[in-house]
């Protein structure tokens, strides 16, 4: 039976059917038999070049399935945390001040949705009120508000984002900052939800 060339490439072993190999590709034991009269280990822990950078067709294809697991595994977990997190009940609606505790130029910080989530409710001007997340979408770094400049100023990396929109004007940060939705009943101001915004 001719020999077929793939084997070659692939490094079939003799298990798997290819012709065996010339012993003359490896070194003689120190007792100076031959390979086929060496004892086990000798075979199983090889000295010699090519038996030490031989792999099966075998060995290869199961290297290969089980990469190919761990991708798809990875895939999968990804998909599952978007699905998750589109799932999410929106965050409830919080009382966070009154209209009379941010006079016009000034600002104040709250937390929403939970109390780890830093936010600015800011009076940009009479009669109009803002709110957005207080970290920088670039590393997360507080940004701090210039109302007289209309700006929200990231000081770690001189990010900007415009006071009215909070969208990012200057420096590293790659999207605008999410603005908080309000709510106002008579002297209150609640925070309903959040609008994360790519442009």
């Amino acid at each position: 039976m001719p020999e077929d060339p793939g084997d070659k490439l692939m490094g079939a072993s003799p298990d798997a059917g290819a012709p065996a190999r010339d012993e003359a590709e490896f070194s003689t034991g120190p007792d100076g038999k031959p390979l086929a009269a060496q004892p086990t280990y000798r075979k199983d822990f090889p000295i010699d070049w090519p038996a030490d950078q031989y792999v099966a067709r075998r060995d290869f294809a199961k290297f290969l399935v089980l990469t190919s697991g761990a991708f798809v595994a990875g895939q999968g977990w990804i998909a599952a945390q978007n699905i998750a997190r589109h799932r999410r009940p929106a965050p409830l609606s919080k009382r966070i001040a009154k209209v009379s505790d941010v006079p016009p130029g000034g600002s104040l910080v709250f937390a929403y949705p939970t109390e780890h989530d830093p936010c600015l409710l800011i009076s940009p001007a009479p009669g109009v009120l803002v709110a957005y997340s207080q970290a920088c979408t670039h590393l997360s770094c507080a940004v701090i508000p210039r109302v007289e400049e209309g700006v929200l100023q990231c000081p770690c990396h001189e990010g900007y984002f415009d006071l009215r929109t909070g969208k990012n004007i200057a420096g590293p940060p790659p999207r605008p900052l999410p603005r908080i939705q309000l709510a106002i009943e008579g002297d209150d101001v609640y925070a309903v939800s959040i609008l994360e915004r790519t442009v």
